[in-house]
């Protein structure tokens, strides 16, 4: 490289030619395939919900942007700037006008504290919710245990055997699950929930309970707040915003449910089901700690000032705009 450079100077140092086949792509084409790949299929008057690197592939040789082009071609120009435009995630626009101080009183409960002031030693926190239609699924075959490299085999199919809701309240600085199943959800399922916290100690002598809930229908408004303080004076009840059941506790144990008990599901009845459920909310309590929960109201208003961000440079996104 010197010697190039002492006897041709700058251009020296330019590239030769190189033996073997010429490329066959130009970096237009792989650009004009990344621009398609960022556009929605309805954008491009295609009838997708969403591209594959075949389906791209396909398009561009019908858009004229190459003569031929494989699939996994695509998939190498997309790998170059990290496009997957067959993933997706949801989100949702803030629509509680109340969302801050809501989540603000859940967060500060999490914190041990009450309107500024902190909870005492006999006042607690409870999270609690249902968690629907866990199914009894009776595989057709016995499932298989895993081996040397070889993973559990559940057999696809099944025959039902019902379905019930289980019911959850998770004392939230004790790491205490408190649970049973119903036929199905509703006020009184919710409130036989209730019963069976606050009727033992130390929650029945204790100066406040707080529960804290979604805005599901067992347990709405302001009606909820009634019948919970009307059977028990020393219980108060408290809504997270609306869309926004991540604030509740409970929804973590439920995960843990998922993963642990429900799936894969292999029950002959609902009664297995329901017995699996009690045997392993001994077992979460026997040897529990509570959640490691770092969301603090700093994160709050950290969260809400990014969102005014985004709505203020993108007008047309707002809930305001969609609604009107």
């Amino acid at each position: 490289m010197a010697g190039r450079f002492a006897d041709l100077g700058l251009p020296g140092l330019a590239d030769r030619k190189r033996p073997g086949q010429p490329a066959a792509f130009t970096a237009l084409q792989a650009a004009q395939v990344k621009a398609l790949a960022c556009q929605l299929p309805a954008e491009a008057g295609a009838p997708l919900s969403r591209w594959s690197c075949p389906e791209l592939a396909r398009e561009a040789v019908e858009r004229g942007i190459a003569p031929f082009l494989s699939a996994s071609t695509v998939r190498r120009w997309l790998d170059q700037d990290a496009l997957k435009p067959w993933q997706h995630r949801s989100w949702i626009f803030i629509t509680d006008p109340d969302f801050r101080p809501k989540a603000e009183r859940v967060l500060d409960l999490y914190a041990r504290t009450w309107d500024g002031i902190p909870l005492g030693a006999d006042e607690y926190v409870i999270s609690a919710d249902e968690k629907t239609s866990i199914q009894a699924r009776c595989r057709c075959h016995p499932t298989l245990a895993p081996g040397q490299a070889r993973a559990m085999r559940v057999n696809h199919t099944y025959g039902r055997g019902g379905a019930l809701a289980y019911l959850a309240a998770y004392d939230v600085h004790q790491a205490t699950v408190f649970g049973h199943y119903e036929p199905t959800t509703g006020i009184a399922p919710f409130m036989a929930l209730v019963a069976q916290v606050m009727r033992q100690e130390p929650y029945a002598s204790a100066k406040r309970v707080f529960w804290i809930v979604d805005n599901g229908s067992s347990h709405r408004g302001k009606a909820a707040a009634g019948r919970l303080v009307a059977a028990f004076p020393n219980a108060v009840l408290v809504h997270t915003p609306v869309h926004a059941s991540w604030l509740n506790q409970v929804e973590i144990f439920f995960s843990v449910v998922q993963r642990k008990v429900v799936a894969p599901n292999d029950f002959t009845d609902l009664a297995q089901v329901g017995d699996r459920l009690r045997t392993f909310e001994d077992r979460y309590n026997a040897r529990a700690q509570p959640f490691q929960w770092k969301f603090t109201t700093s994160d709050l208003d950290d969260l809400l000032a990014r969102l005014d961000r985004h709505t203020a440079d993108h007008p047309e996104e707002s809930s305001v705009a969609l609604a009107a």
